[in-house]
């Protein structure tokens, strides 16, 4: 990375650069562009998928081949799927049509998938959209890619994301801009914003990202979909790391990588299939052995409210969507409460997630830049708390300073315990708007965001809500749960205790059986005479 893109992310949590025209205008087609000749299998599950397989109502190439058409003219619009492999994939499809006819019943055997760019896989290209790395290609597969490649899974290619992964858009001057499904002049979310879009259009039925802000369940509430940033440390992060950076058995503090999917019951299968220790490092003593949904029925379940945030507005489209779920939620029985004295002190939370995530962006700052923003930082008024000037104090932590941050998050954590032995899981908004119009200025952190007619912070409005879950590890599913009066996906976030995915999953399922769930875009479900 850059001295000066560090510099962009360190003053901002994140990382700016303009694509270039070419880029640009790949993502500017009109939203009558879209020609989707109809087919059954364009939006089934996994378990539809598999059980069609497995009976011969279609093969494995013929699906294939019908992913791969799909994507040739529907991603023409949303560019989402940016490195394409299919020759590869039609291979895979071909051996998974052999395995099936052996009789094998592997949990993805023969269904098309798509994974976030910036995991490695053998043979493509791995850039994390940086020019520098155009022809950087990884000599194995990401430990989780190897995880759904042994189940079956044929890959069908990579979808895009942001410059170093450090944007909530997607868009860099390699790949260009991806469109939201739903309108194209939107921003599908990022970092994983390539895979949202991807399950939005039909692109098959799961797909692989990674969040460290936001970005599995930000590009899911702006696309409609499900995400799921799983328990830190629960799913194994080897061969998602920068290109050209060994792809080590390593942990880190703040980051994951998860599943995409359209249905809960899809990240339920993809969470057991990818999760469980490197074998490489804690798994060669632990075993994963995580615990069963803690409620067996939705009005068993006691549920947290929260819906706003002391340090960031939110939209009243969001919060009207909120307040129209826990409307639902008690109708049906389930025992809601909109405060609780055991909640930690959430403007705290965020300047503690502030810091952090500068302090992970900048380790690797040259001397100089370190000295230069440690002298700046030095200037920052004790008492001047905002998330700005905790972002400049994390990025040129000492150890010392990290420790005390640590010690912090311990007690962050354990407030969670305690709130999680009265409440099942906690509610709140994923992002503050709906999708937002693509806005790709530079520096990131003198953009702005509008909500509700206020101009507001673009990094503080994106990070608060993400944080929630990201700075004491917990588990936290995105499903959708409205539309905008526009006619835009709105999701929920959905955080559970320690270790307790499974918790937080089932709750999405038991919504989207009570109340419903994905649902392709307008621009995506049309169908013409074949």
């Amino acid at each position: 990375m850059t001295v000066s893109t560090r510099r962009a992310f360190l003053m901002g949590a994140g990382a700016a650069a303009a694509a270039a025209t070419d880029a640009r205008s790949r993502g500017t087609a009109p939203l009558n562009a879209v020609h989707v000749p109809a087919s059954e299998w364009d939006y089934c599950t996994i378990t539809e998928l598999v059980d069609a397989l497995r009976t011969r109502k279609i093969s494995a190439l013929e699906l294939t081949d019908r992913a791969i058409a799909r994507i040739e003219s529907v991603d023409r619009s949303v560019n989402a799927v940016v490195v394409r492999d299919f020759e590869r994939a039609r291979d895979a499809a071909r051996a998974a049509d052999a395995a099936l006819m052996r009789g094998e019943t592997r949990a993805l055997l023969g269904v098309p998938i798509t994974v976030k760019e910036s995991f490695d896989i053998a043979g493509l290209p791995t850039t994390w959209g940086d020019p520098r790395f155009r022809r950087f290609m990884p000599k194995e597969d990401a430990l989780v890619v190897a995880r759904v490649k042994n189940a079956g899974a044929v890959i069908l290619g990579k979808t895009n994301v942001p410059l170093l992964l450090s944007d909530w858009q997607t868009y860099n001057d390699i790949f260009g801009t991806t469109n939201n499904p739903w309108d194209l002049r939107l921003t599908p979310g990022g970092s994983s914003g390539g895979s949202a879009a991807a399950l939005a259009c039909g692109f098959g039925p799961l797909s692989l990202g990674s969040d460290l802000g936001g970005s599995l369940r930000a590009p899911a509430h702006y696309c409609g979909v499900y995400a799921h940033k799983p328990t830190l440390g629960v799913v194994p992060r080897r061969g998602q790391t920068p290109p050209g950076t060994p792809p080590f058995a390593r942990d880190s503090d703040l980051a994951v990588v998860g599943p995409m999917a359209r249905s809960a019951a899809d990240l339920a299968l993809a969470l057991d299939l990818v999760a469980g220790p490197d074998e490489q490092r804690a798994g060669v003593g632990y075993r994963l052995a995580l615990p069963a949904p803690r409620r067996d029925q939705l009005q068993d379940f006691r549920v947290l409210v929260i819906d706003a945030h002391p340090l960031a507005p939110t939209s009243a489209v969001v919060r009207a969507a909120l307040g129209r779920l826990t409307e639902r939620l008690v109708r049906a029985g389930v025992k809601v409460a909109h405060a609780s004295p055991l909640l930690p002190d959430l403007a705290e939370s965020a300047r503690l997630y502030a810091r952090l995530l500068s302090a992970y962006w900048g380790a690797g700052l040259p001397p100089r830049e370190y000295a230069r923003l440690g002298r700046k930082a030095s200037t920052l008024a004790p008492d001047n708390r905002t998330l700005a000037a905790e972002r400049m104090r994390g990025a040129v932590m000492s150890h010392r300073d990290w420790l005390a941050a640590e010690s912090e998050r311990g007690l962050l954590q354990q407030q969670w315990r305690e709130l999680f032995r009265e409440w099942d899981v906690a509610l709140c908004p994923v992002m503050p708007t709906p999708a937002f119009p693509h806005d790709h200025s530079s520096p990131i952190e003198a953009r702005h965001i509008r909500i509700d007619g206020e101009s507001c912070s673009y990094l503080d409005a994106q990070t608060v809500w993400a944080e929630l879950a990201t700075t004491p590890g917990l588990p936290a599913t995105a499903a959708p749960i409205d539309r905008s009066e526009h006619g835009l996906p709105i999701g929920v976030q959905i955080i559970g205790p320690h270790l307790e995915d499974r918790t937080t999953i089932a709750f999405a399922r038991f919504l989207e059986q009570r109340f419903g769930g994905f649902a392709p875009p307008p621009t995506c479900s049309q169908s013409t005479a074949q």
